[in-house]
């Protein structure tokens, strides 16, 4: 072979990776694809078709793809709303429950003001059961209902908090011997058992 016809091949740095050729196929056919949108794609002979095809995917692309964007704005601004209506709800409750009490406040401003000079226990005792039944009246409109155990009723985990175990005359192993802790139930719910001593089991 003559020199002349000796043709240096330059030697590659790197060769191409598959991760490059990805790249590179994604690119092309990102560029395809929008020569075809545009109507700028020339197509080799009998090819129309193909060339329309691809025109119309992209073009339902496109649509779907603004219709996921839409979607997705409505879901953000319906879970704004949603939380905007539960704060407002929560704020709305909050303020039901002190509308109700500020009565209780104002007669205990009452209470507080009389003089207790000349005043018996009894009297001053009185006052106090007045305002713990107005109390009582108002968290029982809110749904809140006492769980105040009576003697020898049965020990439920559910309602009522063991707290000692106390023998008592007439009250059966296993059963409430005194109460030590009014609870408080809202609804079906409690919130805070009883606090109560449990006659014990024999053996």
């Amino acid at each position: 072979m003559a020199d002349e016809d000796y043709i240096e091949i330059p030697e590659m740095d790197e060769e191409p990776t598959l991760e490059d050729e990805h790249v590179d196929d994604a690119e092309r056919i990102k560029e395809i694809q929008r020569l075809a949108a545009s109507g700028e794609l020339e197509a080799p002979s009998g090819a129309d078709e193909l060339v329309e095809a691809l025109r119309a995917a992209v073009s339902e692309r496109d649509e779907l793809f603004a219709k996921l964007q839409r979607l997705a704005a409505d879901h953000q601004n319906f879970q704004r709303r949603a939380q905007l209506n539960e704060r407002e709800a929560s704020d709305q409750a909050k303020r039901g429950i002190l509308q109700s009490i500020i009565p209780v406040l104002d007669q205990f401003e009452l209470a507080l003001g009389q003089k207790t000079e000349g005043a018996s226990p009894e009297a001053i005792l009185g006052g106090v059961k007045m305002i713990q039944s107005e109390f009582l009246r108002i968290l029982g409109n809110c749904g809140v209902t006492p769980i105040n155990p009576e003697p020898n009723e049965e020990f439920d985990p559910m309602r009522h908090e063991a707290m000692m175990q106390q023998p008592a005359e007439g009250i059966e192993p296993g059963h409430v011997s005194m109460c030590l802790g009014v609870g408080y139930a809202l609804g079906d719910r409690v919130v805070r058992p009883a606090k109560v001593a449990v006659s014990p089991s024999g053996g």
